[in-house]
């Protein structure tokens, strides 16, 4: 009787303790003061019966997918421009640039494409208003990865007001 006394006693002071002890402390990684409960979203996606789900896009539909639900592509606070060399206080790993659809860029990639491209640099196209500006950024960089977003945010961070501009470990430059 005694010992089955303190198994029950073990088990009960495990039952108390386990939980105290699984009990993770919460690490908070990034916190941008805009959280958002997941539950509300969820109840959406509940709510929907297979019946009600909508049918698989046609090539009319792609979404996010359809290039025309990019543009135009703008950055706020950057205009074409000249650029005057600058030590970056940031080295990046690898290098980037930024362009625009207009016509100082389209020259700027054209002379500086084969450079871009033995360097390993990545693109990003900071504007466009047009389907037909994107083609033509995508012909004159063919060989280059060039994506469309905007640029802002980047720019601020590095003072950078002008594209088209290089930035790389040796800094920034045109």
């Amino acid at each position: 009787m005694r010992n089955n006394f303190r198994w029950g006693r073990c088990i009960g002071l495990a039952v108390v303790l386990v939980p105290l002890v699984a009990q993770a402390e919460l690490t908070v990684i990034y916190d941008s003061g805009n959280t958002q409960p997941l539950a509300p979203f969820l109840e959406v996606i509940e709510d929907i019966e297979p019946s009600q789900q909508q049918p698989a896009p046609t090539n009319n539909q792609l979404g996010a997918a359809d290039i025309n639900m990019l543009l135009p592509i703008k950055s706020p606070g950057l205009s074409p421009g000249q650029v005057q060399p600058q030590a970056v206080k940031r080295p990046f790993t690898r290098p980037f640039f930024l362009i625009g659809s207009d016509a100082l860029s389209r020259q700027w990639l054209s002379q500086y494409r084969d450079r871009l491209v033995e360097i390993g640099a990545v693109g990003m196209l900071v504007q466009a208003e047009t389907t037909a500006d994107l083609e033509a950024i995508a012909k004159i960089g063919q060989g280059l990865q060039i994506m469309p977003a905007s640029g802002s945010d980047i720019a601020r961070a590095l003072g950078i007001k002008h594209y088209p501009v290089l930035v790389s470990k040796e800094g920034i430059e045109q």
